[in-house]
């Protein structure tokens, strides 16, 4: 099967493309998850075009490199992902994540391949205070937010749409590997405990992917990390996996980050599914098993 990544130099396509030639990546612990069988060499061809290779915004050139490279199946992750930079810049975000994520859908029809579009749980408000599936309604109360729903509409009926949330990865700087540089200097540390969400290791996100490659459902699929817990539980799970003393993460309110964050992030989005029984799928690992994996992962790489 050939397959085109957009985005493909950001820390899910790296693994991704990892994970479709056979490889683990360094902080995975299969080529195939959600009850999907090991992929064998040769299964898959991968294209990856990175932002500097394909600007989605450009029409003819997405047109044009999706011709070129005549995919069976497109993974769209290029994304505009700076979520609160999106604020003050809102033409900027939509230029990416909704016309950009058309144009790509556009293509995709025009030549056949089936379209997987990563989304987010910032689609949602978070207010209702429990976890969230497929049929819950979506209700953004942020420029990405609203952004990345607008991906989501401009992808046709036969799309999947992968929401996932709070992905961590070991080719980005992310706050996993903030707690470990603290850990081992046993720096203190302050993190909001009023955010609730689904921590998710991008190599566990990558290779569940691979199950909607093979099966490539309609629709709206919840993929994220099992369980769910504060960025406040998440970081002094790191701080303590890396080595850390226990009791130097303190928790605090959204109200008393300084400087204050300029978008409003969902206060309770721990994604649950509905829907992957449907196809034959099971929830991706505990949360803890792919964070800590993560985080001896950057130990390694450090």
């Amino acid at each position: 099967m050939r397959v085109l990544i957009t985005g493909a130099g950001g820390q899910v396509g790296r693994d991704l493309t990892l994970v479709l030639s056979g490889t683990v990546p360094p902080a995975g612990t299969a080529t195939a998850l959600m009850g999907a069988a090991p992929v064998e060499s040769g299964e898959f061809e991968v294209i990856g075009f990175d932002r500097a290779s394909l600007d989605v915004t450009n029409k003819e050139a997405v047109a044009e490199a999706v011709a070129a490279v005549a995919p069976d199946a497109i993974v769209h992750l290029a994304a505009y992902t700076a979520v609160d930079r999106a604020e003050s810049d809102p033409e900027g975000a939509r230029a990416v994540n909704e016309l950009g994520t058309r144009h790509v859908a556009a293509a995709a029809e025009a030549f056949g391949a089936h379209l997987i579009y990563v989304s987010t749980d910032y689609v949602f408000s978070g207010d209702l205070g429990r976890p969230l599936v497929e049929s819950d309604a979506t209700d953004p109360r942020s420029v990405y937010g609203s952004t990345k729903l607008g991906g989501e509409l401009a992808c046709p009926p036969t799309a999947t749409i992968a929401r996932t949330a709070w992905v961590a990865g070991l080719w980005n700087r992310t706050v996993i590997t903030l707690a470990v540089e603290s850990a081992a200097s046993e720096r203190p540390l302050r993190f909001v405990a009023d955010q609730i969400g689904s921590p998710t290791a991008s190599a566990d996100l990558a290779a569940g992917l691979v199950h909607f490659l093979r099966t490539r459902p309609p629709g709206v699929f919840h993929v994220a990390g099992d369980g769910g817990a504060s960025w406040a539980d998440v970081i002094a799970f790191a701080y303590e996996v890396a080595g850390g003393p226990e009791g130097l993460v303190t928790p605090i309110t959204t109200a008393e980050l300084d400087p204050p964050q300029a978008a409003r992030r969902p206060p309770f989005s721990i994604l649950r599914s509905e829907r992957l029984s449907e196809i034959g799928a099971v929830p991706l690992p505990a949360w803890q098993e792919g964070i800590e994996r993560l985080v001896h992962a950057i130990q390694e790489a450090r």
